[in-house]
């Protein structure tokens, strides 16, 4: 079924899921600055807006738009400034 996942004071909302072959969350982040940890790997593929990622290891930050993705290592963090409202997909595993 579904979960419903909020985090730093309701800017960033998810709604997780099972895909046929792994986890996932599908979700919304307001305009702000976020660090995010995570446990497995993830890709994250921006649906709408635009999300700009510093990734682990990296002092770079890269610009990625509707229908680009990243990924993450697992058991890291990664920064994300988000200009405007914006939304993504993540896969996890």
């Amino acid at each position: 079924m579904f979960k419903c996942n909020e985090y730093f004071d309701g800017k960033v909302k998810s709604l997780a899921f099972q895909t046929t072959d792994k986890p996932a969350t599908i979700g919304v982040m307001a305009a702000g600055e976020y660090t995010f940890s995570t446990e497995a790997p993830e890709t994250v593929t921006v649906i709408s807006g635009e999300l700009i990622i510093t990734l682990p290891g990296s002092n770079t930050a890269q610009s990625f738009s509707a229908g680009e993705s990243f990924d993450v290592p697992g058991n890291s963090a990664f920064d994300v400034h988000v200009m405007a409202d914006s939304a993504y997909l993540c896969l996890y595993g």
